[in-house]
């Protein structure tokens, strides 16, 4: 090989260092980790499918695509997250189980303020004639030209919601979906929630305070190289929710259009998961629970269990709030210790318990039961594999997915989330 053809390979080999798409993938960090994509979407997709499945069959009675408007788009994360639904009631043979199929969709046009993510959401997307992007700031009303057909679905996620940081704006935003709507459409909303663990010291009593929280998008960076980007750092104003600040909004909206804009449902998602729970940026007593569930979901690596262990410490004066944390973490931490006990007992070589597996008490609520009574199921009729890594690939991944059960069913959607997120209907007639 000549020093010419050898300089050409070398090449070669930088370009694809620089593209990004030589570098080893992880679910352990950065912004699509293992809570996003196993956690905190699939919980969005369970709240969402049954409202999003009487859409589609309502459109598709009428002889039409679904148009969706999606608000805040960004690099169009909310497209994955709705084009990733799946049909809750599919057999184990299908395999297609996608809700919002090509043939379902007829138009998706994402909106943002900022050029670079459009760029990249374009980049993504852009190949799909019925994808469009266009640069807007929905702060300042629904985006929509003189001769712009109705939409079925407005969307944001992922806190977009929460850009609103005057009320009278998110109001008015909503009064012009539901003047927009000809004779029906679902509207779903992503805000901040107040009462999040992770910013403990931002609760309040009185609504009138701690309206919006000075948030830092620090969770990018590991902790050394946080505190030496500390100063470049950057800080969004973002508006804290909870559910009664959402229905009053709604209400001065409908009165506002004229129109009915009618709850359907709340849900607070990224309970003891969410990302500053690992910054510690405002709660002192936080705990890097996510860094551990993300460890619970990364192939062929094993958890320390005790890591996942909750301390859950309480803020006087907010009774309501503690009872609700103290029953979550109880239930969490019962069940990482179950599962943990099930790993010391279970003859991997002979394939059984070699002593008596705890009875599940029947005062137990019933999400915490069923997530014992499916973890011991696992062990059980996986413990015995010996290829594979069984704990690492098979046996934590559940133990994940049983204590996000444990979130996504002990949990009404009050704020005490990362995430609180309302889902609402427009019906004209």
């Amino acid at each position: 090989m000549t020093e010419h053809e050898q300089n050409d390979q070398m090449s070669a080999y930088s370009e694809a260092v620089k593209s990004g798409l030589y570098a080893k993938k992880t679910g352990l960090v950065g912004k699509y980790d293992n809570v996003r994509r196993y956690w905190e979407d699939e919980i969005s997709r369970h709240f969402m499918y049954p409202h999003l499945q009487k859409l589609v069959d309502r459109c598709q009675s009428q002889m039409r695509r679904i148009r969706i408007m999606d608000l805040g788009c960004g690099s169009a994360d909310g497209h994955e997250l709705l084009t990733g639904v799946r049909d809750r009631d599919s057999n184990l043979q299908d395999v297609e189980v996608q809700l919002l199929t090509p043939n379902v969709m007829g138009a998706y046009k994402g909106v943002d303020l900022n050029k670079d993510l459009l760029d990249q959401a374009r980049a993504i997307y852009g190949a799909d004639p019925k994808t469009v992007f266009m640069e807007a700031d929905f702060t300042k009303g629904l985006p929509l030209s003189d001769d712009e057909k109705p939409y079925d679905l407005y969307f944001s996620s992922f806190g977009t919601s929460s850009h609103h940081t005057d009320d009278r704006t998110m109001t008015r935003l909503l009064a012009d979906i539901a003047k927009h709507t000809k004779d029906y459409s679902l509207v779903i909303c992503d805000w901040l929630g107040r009462y999040s663990y992770e910013w403990q010291t931002l609760w309040t009593n009185d609504l009138k305070k701690h309206r919006s929280m000075d948030y830092v998008v620090s969770y990018i960076y590991d902790a050394e190289e946080r505190e030496q980007r500390r100063a470049e750092l950057q800080h969004l104003d973002l508006r804290l929710m909870c559910r009664q600040e959402i229905a009053s909004i709604v209400e001065q909206a409908s009165a506002k259009a004229g129109v009915e804009i009618r709850p359907l449902e709340f849900f607070d998602r990224s309970v003891f998961v969410g990302r500053h729970m690992d910054t510690g940026e405002y709660n002192p007593h936080a705990q890097p629970i996510r860094d551990a569930v993300n460890s619970l979901h990364e192939p062929n690596v094993r958890t320390d269990l005790t890591s996942l262990i909750v301390n859950y410490v309480p803020a006087p004066g907010f009774d309501f709030i503690n009872d609700y944390y103290e029953r979550l973490q109880v239930c969490w931490n019962t069940l990482v210790r179950f599962v943990s006990g099930l790993l010391v007992i279970h003859d991997d070589e002979n394939s059984h318990y070699h002593a008596d597996v705890p009875a599940i008490p029947a005062t137990y609520p019933e999400p915490l039961r069923e997530a014992m009574d499916r973890m011991r199921r696992v062990v059980a009729g996986i413990g015995w594999l010996t290829t594979g890594l069984p704990r690492e690939n098979i046996i934590e991944p559940q133990l994940g997915y049983a204590l996000r059960h444990l979130e996504r069913n002990l949990q009404d959607g009050r704020g005490c989330a990362h995430g609180l997120v309302g889902v609402f209907e427009i019906n004209k007639k």
